[in-house]
């Protein structure tokens, strides 16, 4: 076989593979931000442009003075910041303690508890939806934010994450925190936690999207405005029945994630480097 003409063919191959997975990347991009692309359309414009793609169409606020009139949305956003802000911070703690116990106490079958506990990353939590309503409602937890909470404050991802993180960090530091007279608890708030703030950084960015967005759980266990996150409040007010037109619904949807993609726009290379820190692959 002539190499002189093979060559050009599998240099060809080799540049145009690139080129294709840019190309379908960059497809795959424009369908899903599609969506959120039409909802600032859809916002900003009077109802009749709403399938009407006119540079020239009229801006306007009204959908957001709208949609901000007819729900309760600044309840909702009390809500939901107490839901999140307390969810992350229990889980901070649990997660902290159990995976200090498991990277360094000698406890007899540590592993298979372990193990156990990995075994609820394989468990949807839909599964678990009957009985968590069951155990609320034992607790007098149903339609309170607690009862919202409750279910995901020992986290086996955040776990997992924390125990990996204090196993990579030197047992010499320890040893030098015991020779100054401190206890566990002391080693564990002044050497582990402070050289864990990137994955501590990274876990809280994750575990307060999923909450900001989390809906079937928060929908089965609130029946009322006090007690209702921004994802059930909008689900909601977009019902069918409301007879909301959908500029109105895009503008709450907007005010809905608002808040997210600022951070995320804001601290976005933070939030990739926490993750990068953190070791997740």
């Amino acid at each position: 076989m002539n190499t002189s003409t093979a060559s050009p063919a599998r240099a060809s191959r080799r540049f145009s593979l690139p080129r294709l997975e840019t190309i379908a990347a960059w497809l795959l991009a424009i369908i899903w931000i599609f969506p959120l692309l039409y909802a600032f359309w859809a916002a900003f414009h009077p109802s009749e442009f709403m399938v009407r793609f006119d540079l020239l169409a009229p801006l306007t606020l009204e959908n957001f003075a709208d949609a901000w009139e007819q729900a309760p949305f600044a309840r909702y956003y009390l809500n939901t910041f107490v839901l999140v802000t307390g969810v992350v911070l229990a889980q901070f703690v649990v997660c902290t303690l159990a995976g200090f116990a498991f990277a360094r106490f000698p406890v007899p079958g540590k592993d298979v508890l372990f193990m156990l506990v990995l075994i609820q990353l394989f468990v949807f939590p839909e599964v678990l939806i009957v009985e968590n309503y069951r155990i609320a409602s034992g607790l007098g937890l149903v339609d309170t934010i607690a009862g919202i909470g409750l279910p995901y404050v020992a986290s086996a991802f955040g776990i997992f994450l924390l125990r990996q993180t204090f196993k990579t960090i030197p047992r010499e530091l320890e040893d030098a925190a015991r020779v100054e007279g401190c206890g566990w608890m002391a080693i564990l708030l002044k050497v582990y936690v402070p050289l864990a703030k990137p994955t501590y950084l990274a876990y809280g960015l994750v575990s307060i999207s999923h909450h900001w967005n989390n809906f079937l759980w928060p929908l089965v266990v609130t029946n009322s405005v006090e007690s209702r996150p921004l994802t059930v409040g909008l689900g909601v007010f977009s019902a069918p029945e409301t007879g909301v037109n959908w500029a109105t619904v895009s503008a709450a949807t907007l005010l809905s994630i608002a808040p997210l993609l600022v951070a995320f726009l804001l601290f976005q290379r933070q939030f990739v480097q926490s993750f990068l820190r953190a070791g997740i692959r």
